[in-house]
């Protein structure tokens, strides 16, 4: 053996070793796959700027809803990089008041991404001070440019009052305050009367009639006013997924095209859904609620 070589080798082989670990440490950074059983990770993608116009808020999330309904989701914004950006503060560019129905989720429905709306739920959309303030909360305090009530098809708890109210029943235990905050609703359909579905009607009477309220809302009202704050009502269809626009929707707001050219197509149709069948209440005895269908 060549002893007098030996050191000479010994350099080589440890230029060779550094080499090969800078490039193994070049493809990682790069996301290459190091082997067979490792997987490069996706780039995050560019978060999306919150709207900051009523208009502009309105236009995000009917757009939103196109995709929902034609099934050609982005799901934006729900990756890591946008939990780290929004785990310190938050700018939400709507406010959702929807009902608890399990089949009526607001970030599916609109394809929200993480920190995008307040979200707040309660059956048939019922209101009280607490949830007019939790409404108000983000108008209030973070300029949120958008509030949008949002009811829906076959609703189990308007269904449910309805029907207590007609019959002179209680909802049992805490629901009849559900079914009192929608007295309201009720008695307006049973003063208009007219054709059609009665549950139906409730349930658009109650959207317009929250809407209302709370463009009349003392803390809200003011900034309605100035055009800074929107207060949108909406069917949601659970058969085609289509949010059908009642109340309220910006004169001058336009949804940018699905092709993202930059064009843009005129505000969502106000043409009614089918309202369809109301929720089944069988040989239940009035005053109990279908717990199948709680919303």
């Amino acid at each position: 053996m060549d002893s007098a070589g030996l050191p000479r080798r010994k350099a080589l082989l440890a230029g060779g070793l550094a080499a090969v670990a800078g490039a193994l440490s070049a493809c990682t950074a790069a996301g290459t796959p190091l082997g067979a059983g490792t997987k490069a990770r996706p780039e995050a993608a560019a978060p999306n700027a919150a709207p900051a116009t009523p208009d502009a808020a309105f236009a995000r999330l009917m757009e939103g809803n196109r995709r929902w309904v034609d099934g050609s989701l982005q799901h934006p914004d729900r990756d890591p990089t946008r939990r780290q950006l929004v785990a310190q503060s938050q700018e939400p560019f709507g406010v959702v008041l929807s009902c608890i129905d399990s089949r009526v989720p607001p970030e599916l429905l609109f394809d929200t991404g993480l920190g995008d709306l307040y979200v707040l739920r309660t059956g048939g959309q019922a209101v009280g001070p607490v949830v007019t303030g939790s409404v108000e909360f983000g108008p209030v305090t973070g300029g949120t440019p958008l509030i949008f009530v949002l009811g829906h098809q076959r609703c189990g708890a308007i269904d449910a009052a309805y029907k207590a109210l007609r019959d002179g029943k209680s909802l049992p235990g805490n629901l009849k305050a559900i079914q009192q905050a929608l007295k309201q609703a009720y008695d307006q359909v049973a003063k208009e009367g007219g054709t059609g579905d009665p549950v139906d009607r409730m349930i658009r009477a109650q959207i317009k009639l929250t809407a209302d309220d709370l463009r009349a809302n003392a803390d809200l009202a003011p900034m309605v006013r100035k055009g800074s704050v929107v207060v949108v009502g909406g069917y949601y269809s659970l058969d085609t997924g289509k949010v059908e626009v009642l109340t309220g929707a910006p004169a001058a707001a336009a949804t940018p095209s699905p092709a993202g050219t930059g064009a843009a197509t005129p505000g969502p149709s106000t043409t009614p859904e089918p309202s369809g069948t109301p929720a089944p209440m069988g040989t239940m005895p009035m005053g109990t609620m279908p717990m199948g269908t709680p919303s």
